[in-house]
């Protein structure tokens, strides 16, 4: 089973070729809450994302991209949405498309499966082809379990969980688990960064109490070069409250 923000775009340019191999961490980051969302530059999350070794991931088609986790801007200044359990900043600009209805009505399923996609939260660009979405699905439906999840990391590792998270055949840039610090301990966040129908998709997923948050930006692979940094910013802003 795989997970996907699908939404509608106009048609892109093909995407450029890489010209080396991809590779991903699956060593965690330890950040604060408070560092990721509320610092006054990205400075120091691209230290934190740097400093830890990468290694190479065998389990999907993956490619590299020049656009690996290269910075994360500050998004303090950007209006912070509050959902059911959640919060993310929305870029500038970004319109809110999502329904009155579709409030809490993240529990649908979505991607692969051909019924109509709800969303805890959709904003988009003026011409639409930019996507910021939330959705919240039970985590017991991403991995058959009895057990309530807690964390993200209750679904596999990060490798593991691009299972789940990273459609197949996807073009897998990277990911990273980082650990944000709260009141009662850490919370583990996989990042991953892919592209799938000449569509580029930064994903951040977390879990809190049999529930997982997914939170995704998507744009064409064309406009990745351009705004790639504000739309990961976004999906990294998701907090899990």
């Amino acid at each position: 089973m795989s997970t996907l923000l699908s939404l509608s775009f106009h048609s892109p340019k093909p995407p450029q070729k890489p010209n080396s191999e991809t590779i991903i961490s699956t060593k965690p980051i330890s950040l604060s809450r408070r560092l990721v969302f509320l610092a006054g530059s990205s400075t120091s999350l691209c230290l934190f994302l740097s400093q830890f070794p990468l290694i190479p991931i065998s389990s999907a088609e993956t490619k590299s991209s020049s656009s690996l986790l290269s910075g994360i801007s500050n998004t303090k200044s950007w209006f912070q949405f509050y959902g059911d359990g959640f919060s993310i900043r929305v870029p500038p600009q970004f319109e809110d498309l999502t329904e009155p209805e579709d409030y809490n009505a993240g529990l649908s399923l979505y991607g692969d499966k051909a019924k109509p996609k709800k969303f805890a939260a959709r904003f988009a660009s003026s011409d639409r082809s930019e996507v910021l979405s939330v959705v919240i699905r039970p985590s017991n439906q991403l991995k058959i379990t009895f057990l309530e999840a807690k964390d993200i990391t209750d679904l596999g590792s990060l490798k593991e969980a691009a299972k789940i998270f990273v459609p197949a055949g996807a073009t897998l840039y990277s990911g990273r688990s980082i650990k944000i610090k709260e009141d009662e301990g850490f919370r583990t966040y996989y990042f991953y960064e892919f592209a799938r129908d000449e569509q580029h998709v930064a994903l951040v997923a977390a879990v809190n109490s049999g529930k997982a948050y997914i939170a995704g930006a998507t744009a064409p692979e064309s406009k990745w070069n351009d705004d790639g940094l504000k739309l990961r910013s976004a999906a990294v802003s998701l907090i899990v409250l």
